[in-house]
């Protein structure tokens, strides 16, 4: 385990564990849900790479090359493989000093047909944790990529989400989607109420600005930048669970398949990276 600190911010990473995050504190307080479970959905975050959720039953077909992926969905025969590969495999320290760590993780081709390097970096400092991550092609074609992070955070039955976002997807019982329903301009899909009020498991497309995160019961508040790359926004709140998560992603859905022009093409040797920065602050008191 890897643990940096700076600034009131605690970060403890396990590298060979998907290269997840398994806590982020502030002056002591949770800001993603603690790891609790030995699997990799109870860590507090875990990269996706290369690409986010799910492909179709695992088929896809660029014109120039098809694959088929296995379902990965650990202890279940879910069909369509999701989240690419990053987050089930370890990952390789190349630096670590006391705020800043950057991991590793190499792909050399196989179901997903380009190789790739991809690198995580994770830092400290005023701003709360910015984590980076990033995608190379290693291979002699151009390839499609997606990036995103998948953060579990806490929640209660005051918890408030919100985020700016145009489009919505409904999805199939089998949460692949199935038709978007789009608005003019981007709107607070929760309505300021709170995250219990909604049961979704599913992308919001169109994002404009910061993602927020309060827990008025605990007078903390959490803002999330991601970068501009990340116009998707995946939200699952699960009914009767203690956790939700807010996943700022480049891609919706089985994009490969529905809208390939939507992923980063990169040539041989070409780089594509995304970030987000997560920022603790401290709420007024009620009135």
């Amino acid at each position: 385990m890897i643990i940096l600190e700076a600034q009131g911010y605690r970060l403890e990473l396990a590298p060979e564990r998907g290269g997840a995050v398994l806590r982020l504190d502030w002056h002591g307080e949770p800001l993603m849900r603690p790891a609790c479970g030995s699997t990799i959905f109870d860590v507090g975050s875990f990269p996706l790479v290369p690409f986010s959720n799910r492909i179709a039953k695992g088929r896809f077909n660029t014109g120039a090359r098809k694959g088929t992926i296995a379902p990965n969905f650990p202890g279940s025969d879910h069909p369509h493989p999701l989240h690419g590969f990053g987050w089930l495999t370890a990952w390789s320290v190349i630096e670590q000093d006391d705020n800043h760590a950057l991991l590793e993780h190499t792909y050399p081709g196989g179901e997903w047909p380009w190789p790739y390097r991809a690198r995580q970096t994770f830092e400290l400092g005023a701003q709360g944790l910015t984590n980076r991550l990033s995608i190379t092609n290693l291979g002699d074609a151009p390839m499609p990529a997606g990036l995103g992070f998948h953060p579990y955070f806490p929640r209660d039955a005051e918890t408030v989400y919100r985020g700016l976002h145009r489009g919505e997807w409904y999805n199939t019982p089998d949460c692949l989607p199935s038709s978007l329903d789009e608005h003019e301009e981007a709107i607070d899909w929760w309505q300021g109420e709170s995250v219990d009020t909604r049961a979704v498991d599913t992308a919001y497309t169109g994002r404009e600005g910061m993602l927020e995160i309060d827990w008025p019961a605990r007078g903390l508040g959490l803002t999330i930048a991601p970068s501009e790359e990340l116009t998707t926004t995946v939200v699952f709140t699960p009914q009767g669970q203690d956790y939700f998560c807010v996943e700022p992603v480049s891609h919706a859905t089985d994009a490969i398949n529905r809208a390939p022009e939507t992923l980063a093409w990169l040539e041989p040797g070409q780089t594509a990276t995304v970030s987000m920065t997560l920022s603790a602050r401290t709420l007024p008191p009620a009135a």
